[in-house]
């Protein structure tokens, strides 16, 4: 049986790893040097693909929800209370929409609206900051009294009574950590809000 000591172990070692000279050495060198770049580059890519394909989910949940908004009845809407049952409805909806497309809603499944204003049908719903996850708070606004001008030929300005949807949706950047590996002292947002909006008029 081989006996090994300290010293055949040392020994041993340079024939085990020989020392990397020439061109192996600066190959490393190279792929050490560009392995930080190469990492902040494709989570980059991913964050900004992650972060355009969630803009489209939330353009079709704003639309969905004004679309709905706009056949919903506007003999329960008031000043300054809470938001009545057809606006419930379209936050309802919305909240699904986010779930069926996998995208966590950040609470707004359980959140409560706060009152509109009183000059205008204007609810907003804001969940708080960590809930569900979500790095920062989820804010959805229906306001259901934006009057739009329209001109028609020859005609004075007429006016066209539309509901507005907006959502303001927390998104985390992974390239705010994967940017320090190029500069350590790099201050770059983690957290910032995607913003959307859609409209549609009220049929009644």
């Amino acid at each position: 049986m081989a006996m090994f000591t300290r010293g055949n172990i040392a020994e041993s070692l340079p024939t085990r790893w020989p020392p990397l000279r020439g061109e192996d050495a600066s190959q490393l060198m190279e792929f050490a040097i560009a392995l930080p770049l190469l990492v902040v580059l494709v989570v980059g890519i991913f964050d900004f693909g992650t972060a355009f394909n969630l803009k489209q989910e939330l353009n079709n949940a704003a639309r969905e929800g004004a679309r709905f908004a706009s056949s919903e009845p506007t003999n329960d809407l008031c000043f300054s209370c809470t938001p009545p049952p057809s606006v419930e409805a379209i936050r309802s909806l919305v909240d699904s929409y986010l779930q069926a497309s996998r995208i966590n809603d950040c609470g707004l499944s359980t959140v409560t609206g706060g009152s509109s204003s009183t000059t205008s049908w204007n609810w907003t719903y804001q969940t708080l900051s960590g809930a569900a996850g979500c790095p920062d708070s989820l804010l959805l606004k229906v306001n259901r009294s934006i009057a739009l001008s329209t001109t028609g030929y020859g005609n004075p300005n007429t006016y066209v009574v539309v509901t507005q949807v907006s959502i303001s949706y927390p998104f985390q950047w992974r390239f705010a950590k994967a940017i320090t590996l190029l500069v350590s002292n790099a201050n770059y947002a983690g957290v910032s809000h995607i913003q959307t909006d859609a409209w549609a008029a009220n049929m009644n």
